[in-house]
């Protein structure tokens, strides 16, 4: 862990960072507008809408994968796997190149968009997580409450944002993705998405996934935890899934009933 960053966190538990103090974020609600079919074994990690398809990276040892898939169907159309010993997490795509990061491995790979052919590596500290952008620059988170902003075409860091609620850090930031000028964020192992200002890294509401995490855990099969977030900008169609969920939903947000903090702690698995 960084110096600054350790400092920032005991400032925090001891109420003298010198963050602002906000109220706690509002929460909202969700309606399904429609399920889409989602791979029940995909381990998901990272996850993009482009043109039409779904671009998806899967996590494990040896079942790690890039993916692009049909909507419509959950059918994979194309698929790469990873080398064996690399635990494959957030995907991003980038004027006709996907880039991926690798969980502990401390290096990313960079494909091309259409043929999924490798083209280089870059390397970064610490463990990756999650990936998407905005119009100008990559976005990384990596479990700590810091976002990384790296630079699109050196994948150079070049700065990082604390996320904080009512002014402490909020931990386990996970897969991410672009919307409306906001990062959302997957909190691992919560049921719900940070809607997080680009600006000044404040969490300006929070969406409570609670019950369709439930639906899916009442299937009758293993899952595990929410995770992935795409967003189709042309028809403002938002879409959320989780690793080893059976069903990719459309959603549209209802207004906020309430507030909650985010809170938990790590284990083991990614």
């Amino acid at each position: 862990m960084r110096k600054g960053l350790l400092l920032s966190l005991v400032l925090a538990a001891l109420g003298l960072g010198g963050l602002p103090a906000h109220a706690a974020a509002p929460v909202s609600g969700y309606r399904i507008v429609k399920i889409f079919p989602h791979d029940p074994g995909a381990f998901t990690e990272g996850l993009f809408y482009l043109n039409g398809a779904l671009y998806e990276s899967t996590g494990l040892e040896g079942q790690s994968f890039i993916r692009k898939v049909d909507l419509d169907t959950g059918k994979v159309l194309q698929q790469r796997a990873l080398d064996a010993q690399y635990f494959g997490e957030g995907i991003v795509a980038w004027q006709g190149k996907l880039m991926e990061l690798t969980w502990k491995h401390e290096i990313g790979f960079v494909y091309d968009l259409n043929t999924f052919e490798r083209k280089s590596t870059f390397r970064y500290q610490g463990e990756g997580w999650a990936l998407t952008h905005d119009d100008r620059r990559i976005i990384m988170s990596d479990g700590t409450p810091e976002l990384r902003f790296l630079d699109p075409v050196t994948l150079k860091e070049t700065g990082r944002l604390t996320v904080t609620e009512d002014g402490k850090p909020v931990f386990n930031l996970n897969e991410l993705e672009w919307v409306k000028g906001e990062i959302l964020a997957n909190i691992w192992q919560q049921n719900r998405v940070a809607r997080i200002d680009p600006k000044s890294g404040r969490v300006l509401g929070w969406i409570d996934l609670t019950s369709m995490a439930a639906v899916e855990a009442s299937r009758g099969r293993p899952v595990d935890v929410l995770n992935g977030i795409a967003y189709d900008a042309g028809r403002d169609r938002l879409f959320v899934t989780g690793k080893l969920w059976s069903g990719l939903y459309e959603i549209k947000l209802t207004p906020p009933q309430g507030s909650a903090k985010a809170s938990g702690a790590k284990t083991r698995r990614k």
